[in-house]
């Protein structure tokens, strides 16, 4: 835990400089050098890639900014805990995946049972299980309340059917929160129950989804009668639908990741300050120059909406659309950072390294491969046409 400062020097964003100094100066001295390489090239990064990272901040309390104290997390400000997401990502640290850490935790440590909390939170903060989300399906993606997996209850178990789509990293994962058709007597969003599901549980099995630049990250699952604990349904059955919002919420306020966009601006500067072969600068000419001073101005928004955003959040304002919002512009930003990437960097884009090769000197090399993958942004977490209909629903419904 950073110690309090006594000190009133206000450095980065308003934040104590000793703060600011300490963030840094752990980060410099205990992020693996191979993991910072692969993240300033955007190479692709494995399991151990992450865990990794994830010990090396659980070793110092740092694995969950936004959880209470009580449960291992920080007593950080909400500002501490962005100028924490900015320092590491100016130092090249992978962020972590969310879906334990960043949308599970909060549900359980707000929704969940006592004897959830215990058996899953530690396990979460120390990365020992990691998580996959199961919601889309072949039939229900942006609709989700079309989801068709059905749950059974026999006894205290429930006996799950069907198949999940579009799951991150469903291969390296422990468990599974998942959405499970339950009643189908009602309307569609009733009748929907959360569960928490062993992956390794007889009857689960997983099939990779080969992305357009060449990588498995995301997977078919499919279901056939697993049996999964009564006790580790979160929330009543039938509630399931409540509960997902809530912890789409917490996945569409992290999707911002303002340190990573202002990193990928960093690199596409530095791409297209170099001479071509004529001896020019893309950055000198007029149009991309233009299209620079642009996307700068989309980042400064970005971290103006994403403040204004979580503040809204924890103080219980608004009127549910503000997560859909920033959802929206930081995905579409990101997206504009890709293919300005992909622009600058020209033919040397194309020289992809293979992914389990030895990494390439020349940080354009995954550009390609980057703007493939990010392509999704739009899309996860609730595309973003549907995210445009809960705003106009709720903005513009007077």
């Amino acid at each position: 835990m950073v110690a309090e400062s006594n000190t009133e020097d206000k450095g980065f964003g308003g934040i104590d400089q000793a703060f600011h100094d300490e963030v840094a100066q752990f980060v410099s001295a205990n992020l693996p050098a191979d993991i910072a390489r692969k993240v300033d090239i955007n190479a692709p990064l494995n399991k151990d890639d992450y865990v990794r990272w994830h010990k090396i901040l659980h070793s110092k309390g740092w694995a969950a900014p936004s959880w209470p104290v009580e449960y291992g997390g920080t007593d950080w400000s909400l500002e501490q805990r962005l100028a924490f997401e900015e320092i590491c990502a100016e130092h090249s640290a992978p962020r972590l995946p969310q879906f334990g850490v960043g949308m599970l935790g909060p549900i359980l440590i707000s929704r969940g049972t006592d004897e959830q909390r215990k058996r899953y939170l530690p396990k979460i903060l120390s990365a020992e299980e990691w998580w996959c989300q199961g919601y889309s399906e072949p039939g229900a993606g942006s609709d989700l309340a079309s989801l068709k997996t059905r749950a059974v209850r026999e006894g205290d178990e429930y006996v799950v059917t069907g198949s999940k789509i579009w799951t991150t990293y469903a291969h390296y994962a422990d468990r599974m929160f998942a959405l499970v058709r339950t009643d189908s007597s009602g309307r569609k969003q009733q009748g929907i129950t959360f569960l928490l599901l062993d992956m390794r549980s007889p009857g689960v099995s997983v099939r990779p989804i080969t992305g357009i630049n060449g990588q498995h990250v995301v997977n078919e699952v499919f279901f056939d009668n697993v049996r999964v604990p009564a006790k580790d349904r979160v929330g009543e059955e039938g509630e399931g639908w409540a509960v997902a919002k809530a912890l789409l919420g917490h996945e569409r306020t992290g999707i911002a990741r303002v340190g990573f966009c202002k990193k990928q601006f960093a690199l596409l500067t530095q791409i297209s300050s170099r001479l071509d072969i004529t001896g020019k600068r893309l950055l000198d000419d007029p149009v991309f120059a233009q299209k620079l001073a642009a996307l700068s101005a989309d980042i400064e928004i970005l971290e103006w909406t994403n403040l204004r955003v979580l503040e809204a959040v924890a103080n219980n304002r608004g009127n549910g659309s503000e997560a859909s919002v920033l959802k929206v512009i930081a995905t579409e930003t990101q997206q504009r950072i890709t293919e300005l990437l992909f622009e600058a960097a020209g033919p040397a884009s194309l020289d992809l390294a293979a992914a389990d090769g030895p990494l390439p000197e020349e940080d354009s090399a995954y550009v390609s491969s980057f703007y493939f993958d990010w392509r999704k942004a739009s899309i996860y977490g609730g595309s973003n046409e549907i995210q445009r209909n809960i705003i106009s629903k709720t903005v513009l419904k007077d």
